[in-house]
């Protein structure tokens, strides 16, 4: 939400998106501070859906393209995707290659290749929505699907932290204790700017609620 509010392309990618889906805590907060009818329930982390996911990808015989990770983590990914959906058609490629010139090129091709269904897209925000808005129409897939470092916690590579606390709000925490320098910018600033941001625009709304009504009463 910060990026969103930062950054205008970002903004408009989410807002032209044909589904877009409560990650964080955080939001689901800002809603219902927002006056928006949203529960916990209707909080949605790949994680947690990932194989749901794939049982329903080969039902339906929808093909997968995973398009994330280290070197070795899509491999894994695949490897306890097929434990559980055997006939699932699933390719996968790592996510840590040059995002322009020949090496793109490459990656490129080895999707429109395979022809997947959905294209699962895990470079973290906002560098994987960027890559999308600039290979959308050079790529042959029906659905693009950000979903961030999701394979890194179901292949086990990066620790989420306890179910207790990733239930209630607290996953940023045991994030930023693993990994500090990289996320402590995100949280430790990133996350009071975003309630400062909904209090401020609660505030506004309200100022401009009671000055229509004064005008009104003074009519």
């Amino acid at each position: 939400m910060n990026f969103a509010y930062e950054l205008p392309w970002y903004r408009k990618f989410i807002n032209e998106s044909d589904l877009v889906f409560c990650d964080g805590f955080g939001v689901l907060w800002g809603a219902k501070l927002c006056g928006y009818c949203i529960k916990s329930d209707n909080r949605m982390t790949c994680p947690d859906y990932i194989e749901n996911l794939a049982l329903a990808c080969e039902q339906e015989n929808i093909s997968l393209f995973l398009l994330a990770g280290k070197p070795g983590t899509v491999d894994k990914a695949i490897a306890k995707l097929k434990a559980i959906a055997p006939n699932l058609k699933v390719k996968g490629h790592h996510g840590y290659f040059e995002k322009i010139g020949d090496e793109n090129e490459a990656i490129i091709n080895e999707i429109n290749k395979f022809r997947p269904d959905i294209l699962y897209v895990g470079f973290g925000m906002p560098l994987q929505e960027r890559w999308i808005l600039d290979n959308l129409t050079r790529i042959n897939a029906k659905v693009f699907l950000p979903l961030g470092a999701c394979l890194d916690y179901y292949t086990d590579a990066v620790y989420r932290g306890p179910r207790w606390m990733t239930d209630r709000g607290f996953e940023w925490l045991t994030r930023l204790v693993i990994e500090p320098q990289r996320l402590w910018q995100r949280y430790l600033i990133g996350n009071p700017l975003f309630f400062y941001r909904v209090f401020r625009a609660l505030i506004a709304s309200s100022w401009k609620n009671y000055s229509k009504m004064s005008k009104f009463w003074r009519t």
